[in-house]
């Protein structure tokens, strides 16, 4: 049986599928206030020519359009990616309280991975960390669209 976190990490598995299915990098994120989600989100980078529109971050703003507030107070961001720094910055910024991200990404992880702006202390707001949520399925979904992308590239300059 799934536990909530396990549950929700799905929903965010489901984005991260429809970013791929876009040709995105796959990468999913919901929000949830008091066990209801109250954003989906997927990466959106190449489909709006805006290396901000990270999933996370269109989360973010979902959220807070949804609970008409700056703050995520009582909100957990489930992704399946670990966030980078600029969506860590947001999301301590917005003051969520809780990340709970899949696979960690050891190039750019800002929860703890290469750097962790989500506890640092000297900023004004901390960010609760759960890692490793359906760790292997986040991360072979991130693998397996750079493996078709690499292939199809190998295949034109063939």
């Amino acid at each position: 049986m799934l536990n909530a976190d396990e549950m929700f990490m799905r929903e965010a598995i489901r984005q991260a599928n429809m970013a791929s299915s876009k040709d995105e990098v796959p990468v999913g994120a919901i929000i949830v206030h008091e066990r209801k989600i109250i954003a989906r989100a997927h990466n959106q980078i190449e489909t709006l020519k805006d290396p901000t529109a990270h999933a996370e971050m269109i989360a973010i703003t979902q959220a807070t359009n949804y609970l008409s507030s700056k703050w995520l107070e009582k909100c957990t961001l489930y992704v399946t990616i670990e966030p980078c720094s600029m969506c860590a910055g947001a999301l301590v910024l917005a003051r969520i309280t809780r990340v709970c991200f899949g696979a960690s990404e050891p190039k750019t992880g800002a929860c703890g991975s290469v750097i962790n702006i989500a506890n640092h202390k000297s900023l004004n707001h901390r960010v609760e960390v759960s890692n490793n949520i359906l760790a292997e399925e986040c991360s072979s979904i991130v693998s397996e669209f750079f493996q078709k992308k690499r292939k199809a590239k190998k295949e034109i300059h063939s």
